[in-house]
């Protein structure tokens, strides 16, 4: 192992130490609730053996999440929580089903529904304060795994970029073999792949990600040199960059299969609940909104002559169009629903500026979720002139508008916000918006809602 490496050996007791602080919090979570009901410690031999059944009833659960985790490097906190959530409520299900089989119910069941509503919450924020650390660490330089990448296509440098773009997922890339390598190649290319072996075993990699297509011999040559070095081996499929969505893997007898797995959205439970989630939050916020509506249009009519709202039409759920809200911002002009807003605008009025910064322009959008014309998270609506260019100019443009669009959004949370005057900017924002329609989590909109806040807080530099 290479001198200033030795902070790679942390990986394997990283998993160890966060089981150890499950166990422990079930057991803090225990005792505080034995603490508050002193009446269930009488009986000594009875409680000595629940003690036990909550411990044993956790191990199971801590085995199964280590192996499901052991090997994956990227961190999703909605999955995290979701994790978290299913261990209590499997740990309730196992331990509430013993103790009534062996009849030693001497605790009150608002006892039970402490215990593990607590357990609930604390877990949770135990599983996301660990792994923020454990992102923090690596982008430090600890738990880092050193991999390399076969081939300089394009599924390469994506898998690079990827790789590049958060140093929390812990990877280092040493470097790139393929038998040709493309002019400004962004990574560090070594050589062919007959260099290969020789390379893993000095540098001590510990992954190796496969890239190329329709090689295989080259194929053959590289699992052989994972199973000669011990490096872990993965297979990246040619997909392109717009098919995001989740891949199962499946067979036909000895055939592997990728299948595509379904679109959450398209479940109608997940679309009431999401309406029902989208009614509440704007309900709650109309009922204090005049105290935002009355400050805000005195500024607006005193910054500009003008109505306080803008209205323009944009496209929403399935192409059709509605009637978008805006505090307004800009002076009366005939361009308005053709010309994006820039830095320095001069249409815009000063009152406006300090309304496009925070963001507070975007608050009528409210009404439109309560009319059900938008969703509080969901793809950011584009004015019809833009959606006619770029339907023609991006892959898969008109997929964001399979699910209602939003006040907030994947895309705009990860940077692609604002001006889009380059081509990529709005390659990167339909990527964005068809990962979060094919990846749809209620914790997802609630972790896009938390970033949302946070960012208007620290400030965008993309909002203007």
């Amino acid at each position: 192992m290479p001198a200033n490496d030795t902070r790679l050996g942390l990986g394997r007791y990283i998993q160890a130490i966060f089981n150890c602080g499950d166990i422990a919090i079930v057991n803090a979570v225990f005792a505080t609730t034995l603490s508050l009901y002193p009446q269930i410690t009488e009986n000594h031999q009875t409680l000595r053996m629940l003690w036990l059944l909550v411990n044993i009833c956790i191990m199971p659960l801590l085995i199964a999440d280590f192996r499901h985790r052991h090997g994956r490097r990227a961190i999703l906190m909605d999955h995290v929580i979701r994790k978290a959530v299913g261990i209590v409520g499997v740990h309730a299900l196992f331990f509430l089903s013993i103790v009534a089989f062996l009849r030693i119910w001497i605790i009150p069941l608002h006892a039970y529904i402490f215990f593990y509503f607590t357990l609930l919450i604390t877990l949770c924020v135990w599983h996301v304060s660990t792994r923020y650390f454990l992102k923090a660490m690596r982008r430090r330089g600890y738990n880092i795994t050193r991999v390399v990448i076969v081939g300089t296509g394009p599924t390469a440098q994506r898998l690079f970029a990827v790789m590049q773009n958060d140093a929390g997922f812990g990877y280092k890339v040493c470097g790139f073999f393929d038998d040709e390598c493309p002019d400004h190649f962004p990574g560090k290319y070594i050589g062919g792949i007959s260099l290969l072996d020789s390379f893993v075993r000095e540098k001590n990699v510990q992954q190796i990600f496969f890239t190329l297509s329709g090689q295989h011999e080259d194929f053959l040559r590289v699992v052989k040199v994972s199973d000669d070095t011990l490096a872990e081996f993965y297979y990246v499929p040619q997909i392109s960059r717009y098919v995001s969505r989740r891949f199962e893997l499946n067979s036909i007898g000895s055939m592997p299969l990728l299948s595509i797995t379904r679109n959450p959205l398209k479940n109608p439970l997940n679309r009431i609940f999401k309406r029902f989630f989208d009614i509440v939050v704007s309900s709650v916020f109309l009922v204090f909104y005049p105290l935002i509506y009355i400050p805000v249009a005195i500024g607006i009519k005193l910054s500009s002559p003008g109505p306080v709202y803008f209205k323009q039409e944009r496209t929403g759920y399935r192409g059709r169009s509605f009637m978008c809200l805006k505090f307004r911002t800009m002076r009366i002009n005939a361009k308005s629903d053709e010309a994006q807003a820039t830095r320095n605008d001069p249409r815009k009025t000063r009152f406006g500026d300090f309304l496009r910064r925070t963001s507070l322009d975007e608050l009528p959008q409210f009404i439109n979720v309560w009319k059900g014309d938008m969703s509080v998270v969901g793809p950011r609506p584009h004015m019809l002139k833009h959606t006619e260019e770029y339907t023609a100019l991006v892959d898969r443009y008109m997929a964001r508008h399979a699910v209602k669009p939003g006040i907030t959004g994947w895309a705009q949370v990860n940077g692609y916000r604002g001006l889009t005057d380059e081509l990529w900017k709005m390659e990167r924002r339909v990527e964005h918006d068809v990962w979060y329609i094919e990846n749809w989590t209620f914790l997802l909109d609630l972790k896009i809602m938390v970033r949302t806040v946070l960012n208007a807080i620290q400030g965008e530099k993309n909002a203007f």
